[in-house]
């Protein structure tokens, strides 16, 4: 499936900030199922870019504002081609346990095996887990245990766009039960984890069809999660909408919560507040692209709106919906 994705954030400052320092995940990832056949990234005013590659490998644009500036937008397009999943056994067998508990494994998993962030578990989410009788997923294996808590959370909680703010813990998400596609993927994580399942955060973009039972805002980035199993590698699943991640999800970075994957995050400098508008949108292509993959940067975008005082973007960045 070839997909054309177009991902805009607009900021608007109530009055000119001096500087600001901005980092970018927006690019989609090359590699497994789909094939990035071009990108282009925009910045209203006009920047010198820079990328790196960071410690889980996603691609990280950054770049500097150095004058004084009251608008600031930032525009990224790509064309992604995504392969459908292979169908996935019923089943595992119950030896499945075993693998996952091999210090080789469990060395090179390290990161998407401990607590981190927003994905740790607490007293409220053991209480989730008591009460919807999840524990006794494990007496299966577990591919059938991870099938059980995507289907928990699908139907123990709400889709609620706007719900929560990009650094609201579980248990706001738990006590309320409902949140948005990042809180299914903290809560799905942490219960993983704590039963030994190498699980990773995924930020990425999806082609949301109602007819199919979605319940994501098409207009946002979106979130779900990727677990390990050794006979099967990364399998991802989509709690939010209780799927598969197929060839309708388009992969941008991975890591162990949110914060190692948002789709943006910086500081500025100034006493001005500021407001944050996104607009995304991903429709399926009807023809392949002939371009070549490219990046172009610096061209005269758009203009648009952001809010706070001298503090990390992180909490203004768009949150994953």
């Amino acid at each position: 499936m070839l997909l054309e994705i177009r991902h805009m954030a607009q900021y608007h400052y109530a009055a000119p900030v001096r500087e600001s320092v901005i980092e970018l995940w927006v690019q989609p990832q090359k590699g497994g199922r789909q094939r990035l056949i071009s990108f282009e990234l925009e910045i209203d005013p006009s920047v010198q870019m820079f990328s790196y590659a960071d410690a889980f490998a996603n691609a990280v644009y950054h770049f500097d504002v150095p004058q004084p500036h009251e608008l600031l937008t930032i525009q990224a397009r790509s064309a992604v081609e995504t392969d459908p999943l292979e169908p996935l056994p019923d089943g595992l067998d119950l030896g499945e346990w075993d693998r996952l508990n091999s210090d080789f494994l469990r060395g090179d998993c390290f990161d998407y095996l401990n607590p981190h962030g927003f994905a740790r578990a607490t007293p409220a989410l053991d209480a989730f887990v008591l009460s919807h009788d999840l524990d006794q997923a494990r007496a299966h294996d577990p591919l059938t245990a991870v099938r059980m808590v995507c289907e928990t959370l699908h139907r123990a909680l709400d889709y609620q766009h706007g719900a929560a703010k990009a650094d609201y813990p579980i248990d706001l998400a738990l006590a309320a039960q409902q949140g948005v596609c990042q809180d299914f993927a903290h809560v799905m994580i942490a219960i993983c984890r704590s039963w030994g399942i190498p699980a990773r955060y995924v930020s990425g973009y999806l082609l949301a069809d109602p007819t199919q039972g979605d319940r994501s805002d098409p207009g946002v980035t979106h979130a779900w999660v990727e677990v390990f199993l050794p006979s099967l590698r990364w399998v991802g699943f989509d709690p939010t909408n209780n799927v598969l991640a197929g060839e309708r999800y388009v992969v941008i970075a991975s890591g162990r919560d949110y914060s190692d994957a948002p789709p943006s995050r910086g500081v500025y400098k100034g006493e001005a507040d500021s407001a944050l508008t996104v607009s995304v949108s991903v429709r399926q292509a009807r023809h392949a692209a002939s371009e070549p993959e490219f990046m172009r940067t610096a061209r005269p975008a758009f203009s648009g709106p952001i809010r706070r005082k001298t503090a990390s973007l992180s909490q203004q960045m768009q949150q994953q919906q």
